[in-house]
């Protein structure tokens, strides 16, 4: 299965109307230098910036993107080197996989690299992922650039709808995307090329997880010969917890809760009073081990003995 990116998506699904607005925006001289892309994580609110910076950025190109179909032109020059990430005119920055913020380092270099001449009269973007990992010191450095961007810079900030600083959503627009339930179900076929029901059995399909999250978990499952089409949420989960899979993969490691607490939901009906008071404990456990960063192994072992062996 192959390895699905915002930055090499090249159809758009779900956000069509987004991708509308912000065209018309940009025609009628109204697009914001300083957007705030805010929603839930994995909707493909960062394709959507990939998407529209194409669009921008081949408007007078032979190869340019195909609004009618919602649809990057794969042989774009443009789009060949925003996939290598030697484009002049986008910059992008998220969180390294080593680290847990966006540290003061990749702003620092942000500065240097806009204060360098374009190689041409296009307009430059810089994207910057999960902006609710920038550390204080990211912060005060990039409101710095905020407050005064230089000509033909345009700012798009994705956030996963956690707390941001007043001072850094004050100076942006915040544009917000959402979808419905259905909607993130229709748009997880179509990435799976309409395969959904064959590799997910309907015991495992969470109308709350978002197209990407059912897309990465489908091809984690891929990865480690795991058949989501004959398990069910319990054994599933049993078999994460005893392989210790939130050791070894970062998306099941902020999964784990996910999937905690779907099960709870999933055995709602037949709930004990018992089990009732175990989905107050667990629930509660969750979101203490979340807030203060306790020990998860500790969190997911009791889990595993205390319900998923139990009943």
């Amino acid at each position: 299965m192959s390895y699905l990116e915002p930055i090499n998506q090249t159809k758009l699904y779900g956000l069509e109307k987004y991708f509308t607005e912000l065209v018309n925006f940009y025609k009628n001289g109204n697009y914001p230098n300083k957007i705030l892309f805010s929603g839930q994580k994995g909707i493909g609110k960062a394709t959507l910036a990939f998407h529209f910076i194409n669009y921008v950025l081949t408007l007078n190109d032979e190869k340019k993107y195909d609004i009618k179909n919602y649809q990057i032109n794969s042989e774009s020059p443009e789009f060949k080197t925003i996939n290598n990430k030697s484009n002049t005119n986008l910059i992008t920055i998220d969180v390294n996989e080593d680290k847990k913020s966006i540290d003061i380092n990749q702003i620092r270099e942000l500065i240097i690299n806009l204060n360098k001449s374009s190689f041409n009269k296009k307009p430059r973007f810089v994207l910057i992922d999960n902006i609710e990992l920038l550390n204080i010191n990211s912060i005060n450095a990039l409101l710095k650039i905020l407050e005064e961007p230089n000509e033909n810079i345009n700012f798009i900030l994705i956030h996963n709808n956690r707390k941001i600083l007043s001072t850094l959503l004050s100076r942006c627009i915040n544009f917000k995307i959402s979808l419905s339930n259905n909607d993130y179900l229709k748009i997880s076929n179509q990435l799976l090329n309409n395969d959904l029901n064959n590799l997910v059995s309907n015991e495992l399909i969470n109308y709350y997880f978002t197209p990407g999250e059912i897309y990465q978990l489908v091809q984690f499952s891929s990865e480690n010969d795991y058949d989501l089409s004959n398990i069910d949420l319990k054994n599933f989960l049993k078999i994460l917890i005893n392989d210790t899979q939130y050791k070894k993969n970062n998306f099941i490691n902020n999964m784990m809760y996910s999937l905690m607490e779907f099960y709870f939901r999933k055995s709602n009906q037949s709930f004990s009073k018992l089990l009732n008071e175990k989905y107050s404990y667990f629930i509660k456990r969750i979101s203490d081990t979340k807030t203060y960063n306790l020990d998860k192994e500790s969190l997911f072992m009791e889990f595993n003995e205390e319900i998923l062996d139990a009943y």
